[in-house]
């Protein structure tokens, strides 16, 4: 089963293939160079077979001979023989051909022959030149040398190829085994991811492969879903935790008003305070699936051109009623020339920059400021709020954005601790960035794009008036229904 994975593996083949590719390209190499060089050494063979027929003819009977008898002296690797009409050796070197062969070749045309000596074969390369006596003189040259060399380059070739066959087999064994082991290590990790250790992850080597870069995105997805495994896990506990006070508050009204109420005013007070507890029950609901929903990227379809200075006015607007009843001023601040105009959903927008506004307002003391300062930084649009609040400790900035977090455990400030988690959630919808930072004093938080891409500004700029008032009637009406519980009661 080893074995067949490891013969599996890509790369194991890919190191085959490559290994076939550079051996038909070697082998064609080698016979294109085995052709060129033995027509090279043929075709020096045949021009001094030339030079020699030459270097006889247009000779007396003497002078040929003299030539002969000087070539047979100083020369012995190349051959000699002067043969008679007949076919008879008349005097040369010991080659003997036979009569009939020697009639069949053509004269001044080089050709190849196999003469045995000793029960040996030697091959020659040679050329007859009929005198004008009527005499054949063989000129021939022993390819032993030249035989060599050929078989000294094949063997050469052979060796070569199989040192590389070798080589490159053992590259593709360390490279396939290299595969499985990294194979069996993601194996494992995901066995591990599967038993429920979500904190697992896939091992990287830190060599920037394709496996580590496979491995660093995939390790991304896991930290993502163990994130949303870990507040689906929790958020059972907290929806319990946070509702079980407005619910039991509800259950001892009710039950309050069943032992003492009297008169109809003091249960059609019940009944408001009922209401009110219900609402709060069903704000906490809504902001639920309302986060469900901008998590899921339903919204993106609806995207258009937003100016973040817009909304960020249209907020400050809206807020400003309760910011001088707090006696805390609140403005928004656009800066530079330049529109931080961004693709996204107005009302999502508004939304986040609105629960922004309200925690700052939240938490500033009276006489404190708020500002809502959109900008454009390095070509990034976004928008900052800052406030002369108590702040958030450094510790705390990450887990504010988890839903139902509170920094005050004994929940003494009214909300659902879901306000910074739709933030985070519409934030991510619109690829941007949640920064917490200290203020001087207070917090800064910053919605800032992060790829930097604004939209161009000559687009048309979408009002976020009428989704401001349809975002925040609801918690209007709750103030309102609960002020009248307090006139009641004093």
């Amino acid at each position: 089963m080893r074995l067949r994975n490891f013969l599996r593996t890509t790369s194991f083949r890919l190191a085959l293939l490559f290994l076939l590719l550079f051996g038909a390209a070697s082998l064609t190499l080698f016979g294109f160079l085995y052709v060129q060089t033995s027509g090279y050494l043929v075709s020096r063979v045949d021009g001094w077979l030339h030079r020699e027929r030459e270097a006889f003819s247009d000779l007396s009977r003497d002078r040929f001979m003299a030539r002969l008898a000087t070539r047979l002296a100083a020369d012995p690797e190349r051959t000699y023989v002067l043969f008679d009409p007949a076919g008879r050796r008349v005097i040369g070197g010991d080659l003997d051909l036979p009569p009939q062969l020697l009639a069949s070749i053509p004269d001044d045309h080089p050709f190849d022959f196999t003469y045995r000596r000793g029960g040996q074969k030697t091959r020659y390369r040679g050329l007859t030149y009929r005198t004008p006596s009527g005499n054949r003189l063989l000129i021939a040259q022993d390819l032993t040398m030249t035989r060599r060399f050929d078989d000294l380059l094949v063997r050469s070739f052979l060796w070569g190829g199989l040192v590389t066959a070798a080589l490159g087999l053992a590259g593709a064994a360390i490279a396939g085994l290299n595969a499985v082991a990294r194979i069996d290590e993601v194996t494992r990790a995901t066995q591990q991811i599967v038993a429920g250790n979500l904190s697992e992850r896939l091992p990287t080597r830190g060599r920037s492969g394709d496996l580590d870069r496979l491995a660093h995105v995939i390790n991304g997805m896991l930290a993502e879903i163990e994130r949303l495994m870990q507040e689906v896990k929790g958020v059972c506990d907290n929806i319990a935790h946070d509702l079980r006070t407005p619910v039991t508050r509800l259950l001892a009204g009710l039950e309050r008003a069943r032992r003492r109420a009297r008169t109809t005013d003091e249960y059609e007070a019940a009944v408001d305070e009922a209401i009110v507890e219900i609402k709060s029950i069903l704000k906490t609901f809504a902001a639920l699936l309302r986060i469900s929903e901008v998590e899921s990227g339903a919204r993106r379809a609806g995207f258009t051109t937003v100016d973040l200075g817009t909304v960020a006015a249209d907020v400050a607007e809206f807020y400003e009623p309760i910011a001088e009843e707090k006696g805390v001023t609140l403005e928004a601040i656009r800066e530079g020339g330049t529109v931080p105009t961004v693709a996204g959903d107005p009302s999502l927008l508004f939304e986040a920059i609105s629960n922004l506004a309200d925690n700052a307002l939240k938490f500033t003391p009276r006489g404190g400021r708020v500002e809502l300062r959109s900008f454009v930084k390095d070509g990034s649009p976004g928008i900052e709020v800052n406030d002369t609040g108590p702040g958030i400790p450094p510790e705390e900035r990450a887990a504010v954005g988890r839903r139902f977090y509170r920094l005050e455990e004994s929940r003494h400030t009214s909300g659902t601790g879901l306000g910074l988690a739709l933030v985070t959630a519409v934030a991510r919808l619109h690829a941007m960035d949640l920064t917490i930072a200290d203020g001087v004093p207070g917090s800064r938080i910053t919605l800032s794009r992060r790829d930097g891409a604004g939209l161009p500004s000559g687009q048309p700029i979408v009002s976020t008036r009428t989704s401001a008032l349809r975002l925040v009637e609801p918690d209007l009406s709750a103030v309102r229904t609960r002020s009248q519980i307090a006139g009641r009661g004093q």
